[in-house]
């Protein structure tokens, strides 16, 4: 595994560890199952404070991209579908949301394209 944290960068420290541990989940990079350094570990290669790592590595797992299992460590979790079912319910709530608003599909639908280029950091 490896990760950069760039200091000059806008984004937290903890959020670069949790996006580049979840883009390397994702892609295939650290295999399910991989066993992730400790937060120790982790943050002492990285030059950061453990409490950052550990704020990541709790996002991640909120995100179901990690799990821990006590003594024995952290896993990469087998998160595809985790992350799609919270997606998928996520949006759910969304529709229901807007729907009672008032709000037309066309405005809600332009709505989320608005928050994904803002997320992902696009145009």
């Amino acid at each position: 595994m490896t990760l950069k944290i760039h200091i000059d960068d806008s984004a937290a420290p903890y959020e670069q560890v949790r996006a580049q541990i979840s883009e390397q989940a994702r892609a295939g990079v650290l295999p399910v199952g991989y066993r992730l350094p400790t937060v120790r570990g982790l943050a002492e290669s990285l030059g950061l404070a453990a409490n950052t790592v550990a704020k990541a590595y709790r996002a991640l797992e909120a995100d179901g991209v990690i799990e821990t299992r006590g003594r024995n460590g952290t896993f990469v979790a087998a998160a595809g579908s985790a992350a799609e079912r919270e997606a998928s319910f996520a949006a759910q709530a969304y529709a229901e949301k807007v729907r009672r608003l008032g709000l037309a599909e066309g405005d809600a639908a332009a709505a989320v394209r608005d928050a994904l280029r803002a997320a992902y950091g696009e145009g």
